[in-house]
């Protein structure tokens, strides 16, 4: 009797095997392609239609080689440099060598977020809904779940590939240096993703997950322009960025595949770690321990505002900072931009301004106008939050209370509004001060802080409609793709010489380009009667429907 219990209790002491850890991770692979059978189509058609249309629009811009040239003596400039990459083969600047200039780092930025999300939203969101305790009770290993999360990041990221590689190829483009550019992306997405699978091992929350990941995306990105701008072809720092391993394979230049191995060897690592990790904590428990709360509440907490401030409050932190980084590392470009148009007059013609003052300040108003198409996909993201909170249960519980549907949506409106205008103020400061340090005018710092709000109308706009979506409860994708089609449209809309109209009606070409461009009230004002009006809509939608347990 003696023996067999101790054989018996020695069986939960032994390691499990490879075997039995993973099992049940190709059933699961199974459920995650069911459930992302449309996001992934949608990611990779969406990248891939963008270098289509890229590819038929460019010959209308820029008929002839001396139309190229003068694009490529913009990108030699530092701020070009900054915003796209290392800047090679621009002497002979062709389509592909543009593609590989111009916009492989904007396609690794959004291969990367996806990867980022399926990753966590596989892990970690799946832990801290209870599901896999649920999934776990059956014949499933305990590394089964992060196996099929990562198997699927790479089903993911080979489609896009092979969607970017279809797109560049009917464009007539080499073989060798589009598979270049699609390897290139696919491995950034696999480096960003593992990174994620990390993060998802050392929070217990979802949302901390993705943005740690996010955080360190935006830093890969800053790193990367900043070594791209301080030296042609980029600087210690251009190697020190996951983008700029793909960037450094210069496709259609002089092709070379070995920086890909150094996001190969990453991600291996990333993934040993991930595997590793998991195997040292609980289900549904991160690796760092949550930090204590108060014993007693502050007064403002109970309200709504109260609440929606405290869990939003890191979340806003790191977009002001990040933002007001990268537009001081923006604006600090002014200096490089001023000496292109000493150097080269016929460039000031393509952006609208005869002087050197006029230039600067009908670029940077540009880049301004960037910052606050950011600050909008912040303002549907900060709103959206109350999707998830009523998916899980917490909107129910909150509106049991004292506390009425208005004021719940109110209070996540109002942050959302006070959130925008502090990040269009740290971007106008950052875009001020860079370049009031970069051409010794202290004027520019407050001049570009006040003209950041002249953009608030329109991101409070996209306020209303995240609101109104959820009012509905209509789902997301047409808000998303309005954005994002707004977004394309103010970035690439004059590259792509799409109609006049469409130019036009674009969200973001509604606001001027302060401070470059005279501000006019009516306008605006009729631009913030209409969010005001999108927000009475939504609390009439949230009225009248059910709220779901």
């Amino acid at each position: 009797m003696t023996t067999l219990t101790r054989s018996r209790e020695s069986v939960p002491d032994a390691a499990p095997s490879s075997s039995t850890a993973l099992t049940g991770t190709r059933r699961l692979l199974q459920f995650g392609l069911r459930r992302d059978r449309v996001r992934m189509p949608v990611w990779a058609l969406s990248i891939g239609g963008l270098i289509a249309y890229f590819g038929a629009a460019i010959p209308a811009v820029y008929p002839d080689a001396a139309a190229m040239q003068t694009r490529a003596e913009i990108m030699r400039d530092p701020s070009g440099a900054f915003m796209t990459g290392p800047g090679y083969g621009l002497d002979d600047y062709t389509f592909g060598v543009m593609i590989a200039n111009e916009m492989l780092g904007m396609i690794a930025v959004a291969v990367a977020l996806m990867s980022i999300l399926l990753v966590v939203r596989h892990t970690r969101a799946e832990e801290e809904a209870g599901r896999v305790d649920l999934v776990r009770a059956g014949a499933v290993g305990r590394r089964a779940p992060l196996s099929a999360a990562l198997v699927l990041l790479l089903v993911a990221n080979l489609a896009i590939a092979a969607v970017l590689l279809a797109a560049l190829l009917v464009n007539d483009l080499a073989l060798p240096d589009s598979a270049a550019i699609a390897a290139g992306a696919a491995v950034v997405g696999l480096v960003f993703g593992s990174l994620a699978a990390v993060t998802a091992q050392l929070s217990e929350h979802a949302r901390t997950a993705s943005g740690t990941a996010g955080g360190l995306l935006g830093l890969a990105y800053v790193l990367r322009g900043v070594g791209d701008a301080a030296q042609p072809g980029g600087s210690t720092l251009s190697w020190m960025s996951p983008i700029g391993w793909a960037q450094q394979t210069r496709a259609f230049v002089d092709l070379r595949w070995w920086p890909l191995l150094v996001g190969v060897g990453v991600a291996a690592l990333l993934l040993t770690a991930s595997f590793g990790l998991v195997g040292h904590r609980d289900v549904g428990a991160g690796l760092l321990p949550a930090r204590r709360g108060r014993p007693a509440a502050s007064r403002g907490l109970p309200s709504p505002t109260g609440l929606t401030l405290r869990t939003e409050r890191a979340s806003i932190a790191w977009w002001a900072v990040g933002l007001f980084v990268f537009a001081l590392l923006t604006g600090s470009m002014g200096r490089g931009i001023v000496d292109s148009f000493e150097s080269q007059p016929q460039l000031a013609e393509v952006f609208g301004g005869a002087g050197q003052d006029d230039v600067l300040r009908s670029t940077l108003s540009a880049f301004l106008a960037f910052f606050a198409m950011a600050v909008a996909v912040h303002a549907v993201v900060s709103i959206n939050r109350l999707n998830h909170e009523e998916d899980e249960g917490r909107t129910g519980v909150v509106l049991a209370t004292a506390v009425s549907r208005p004021a719940w949506l109110g209070g996540s409106v109002l942050v959302s509004a006070l959130s925008s205008t502090l990040l269009l103020l740290a971007s106008g400061l950052g875009v001020g001060a860079g370049a009031a340090s970069s051409v010794g005018d202290p004027g520019l710092v407050g001049a570009f802080t006040l003209a950041s709000l002249a953009h608030l109308p329109i991101v409070l706009c996209f306020t209303g409609l995240a609101a109104l979506a959820h009012g509905l409860r209509a789902g997301k994708w047409w808000l998303w793709a309005l954005l994002v089609a707004s977004i394309l449209v103010g970035l690439y809309g004059p590259l792509f010489d799409l109609p006049g109209v469409v130019l036009d009606a674009a969200p973001f070409a509604l606001t001027p380009r302060a401070p470059y461009e005279t501000v006019t009230l009516p306008p605006l004002a009729l631009i913030t009667i209409t969010a005001a009006t999108l927000v009475v809509a939504a609390t009439a939608a949230l009225r009248r429907r059910d709220v779901t347990a």
